[in-house]
């Protein structure tokens, strides 16, 4: 049999197999085409000199020139002699005008049989339709791709939310704005590193793979390095890594990187996702507090236009909340004992021990643990009745030391430590310390942190003596604030779930 038959045969049992007729459709297309010599894959590059934006949004520059282009077509209407389509590329997307006479009869009716979804490459004049639509007048049409797949139907396409996760390319084609929050987010990574650059910090890349997953109150992935017969798990922070830096006297750092914790999926979860955490020597938590309000509100400025943006959406029905979220102005304070005091009606200065918080938990209804101590409870009692509340830019200050086992002590305090987290729209933003430079009050921090973790709290932190060891050499004062990036881009790009700003979300597997 010759090579030519044998060909033949093999793409015939192809298309045999197949149960789609659109696909079969496809598929009979592409085995013609390859047939005659024309095999789309064959196309290594293709020139382009512009992009259908740039065209768009500068027509006076453009008109009567001639551009290369090239992209997906997502529309096509033949109209004997000549036809529209509309081709999309990564800035946008533009019609086409492909006139039979211009580009010659067999190249138009080869064009005839191009299908939605092809990657084509175009080379004609810009110029406006009757209706006033800027367009492409093709002198030449090339099939640089052939689509074996159909897209979904523009206007009942791809709405499943667990499917477009799933197949995020499709997703991305038949949905600009999806395209637009991807590049949006970008931006955001951009304008965060050129801030920080700006202030003399300088970007470092630490482990993922890690002994201890040290720096975070939480439970890690583990696996097995084979080479050195060891169990390792995957970093739940970044903290201790960076402030080993500190002591080595970078004094001014930061990394943006993945981090792993192996807990539940909900709109503000995923069990991968990106942190970014900065450390400077010779500050605080107020320091850090000022770092982090400029910082948010410098990006979403620069990213946005305007530093005071809505949060929500409406559906078609004109149901649901949209309210405005002001970066401009100065961010709000305020102590988590206050903060307890003004939405619980609940004031732990007048409670002595953790007894008495027990007692008032119970009566409250907060649930807790017979390990929880008073700052626990304390703790507790703001995650039931305060964070939902504090919709605009809030610090909440001064936690319990029994939750902040890497923080200063606040000098005067009755157990209370240096730190803050940063709450928007009801939800934690960003949680920074005072950082606790004293290798034998953190031992004994760690040593708490252990006994918890005996006890089954598999989300206590372990003991970490190269990190006891490095701030025996002699850590400066420093602040260091921890902020999730998926979640400040939420906020910036209107998303109400984390789904929605990860490309590749975690999913359940199907199978």
């Amino acid at each position: 049999m010759s090579e030519r038959k044998r060909k033949v045969a093999e793409n015939t049992k192809v298309i045999e197999t197949d149960t789609n007729e659109q696909i079969r459709n496809r598929k009979e297309k592409l085995f013609g085409l390859q047939s005659e010599g024309r095999d789309p894959f064959q196309i290594t590059k293709y020139d382009i000199s512009d992009h259908t934006t740039d065209i768009k949004e500068d027509y006076e520059n453009y008109e009567g020139k001639e551009v290369s282009i090239a992209g997906r077509m997502m529309s096509r209407r033949v109209m004997g002699k000549a036809s529209f389509a509309n081709v999309a590329d990564r800035k946008g997307n533009i019609q086409l005008y492909v006139a039979r006479d211009e580009i010659g009869e067999e190249e138009y009716k080869a064009f005839k049989k191009f299908d939605i979804g092809d990657i084509v490459g175009v080379e004609g004049t810009v110029f406006k339709t009757k209706t006033g639509e800027i367009s492409v007048h093709v002198t030449k049409i090339t099939l640089l791709t052939k689509s074996l797949q159909v897209l979904p139907e523009k206007f009942h396409g791809l709405k499943d939310m667990d499917q477009r996760y799933r197949q995020r390319y499709v997703d991305l084609i038949v949905n600009p704005e999806v395209r637009d929050t991807f590049v949006k987010r970008s931006a955001i990574l951009k304008e965060i590193r050129d801030f920080l650059g700006g202030r003399d910090f300088i970007e470092v890349e630490t482990p993922l793979l890690v002994e201890n997953a040290g720096g975070a109150a939480a439970r890690p992935f583990t696996t097995h390095y084979n080479a050195l017969d060891q169990d390792i798990n995957l970093r739940i922070s970044l903290e201790l890594y960076l402030k080993r830096l500190i002591v080595g006297g970078m004094e001014r750092v930061y990394e943006i990187g993945r981090v792993f914790r192996n807990e539940g999926v909900d709109t503000r979860h995923n069990p991968e996702f990106t942190l970014l955490e900065l450390y400077q020597a010779y500050t605080d938590y107020n320091g850090m507090m000022e770092l982090t309000e400029s910082l948010i509100r410098d990006v979403c400025r620069k990213v946005n236009g305007t530093a005071v943006i809505p949060y929500g959406k409406k559906d078609e029905d004109g149901n649901g909340d949209v309210i405005e979220i002001d970066f401009e102005s100065p961010f709000k304070r305020i102590t988590m004992i206050d903060a307890v005091k003004e939405y619980a009606g609940v004031d732990f200065n007048d409670i002595p021990d953790t007894e008495t918080a027990k007692k008032i938990a119970k009566e409250k209804g907060v649930e807790f643990e017979e390990r929880h101590e008073r700052g626990d409870i304390l703790s507790l009692f703001f995650e039931e009745f305060c964070e939902e509340k504090l919709v605009q830019p809030t610090f909440v200050i001064d936690h319990p030391i029994e939750i902040s086992p890497l923080t200063k002590k606040k000098p005067g305090s009755n157990g209370l430590t240096e730190r803050f987290e940063l709450f928007v729209a009801g939800r934690e933003l960003a949680n920074a310390y005072s950082e606790l430079n004293d290798p034998i009050d953190q031992r004994e921090r760690f040593e708490a942190q252990e006994k918890l973790k005996a006890a089954g709290d598999d989300e206590a932190q372990s003991l970490d003596e190269d990190f006891l060891n490095a701030l025996a050499y002699g850590m400066p004062p420093t602040g260091g604030v921890g902020i999730g990036i998926d979640r400040l881009i939420m906020l910036l790009t209107n998303e109400s779930s984390i789904r929605d700003v990860l490309l590749f979300p975690t999913l359940k597997s199907l199978s």
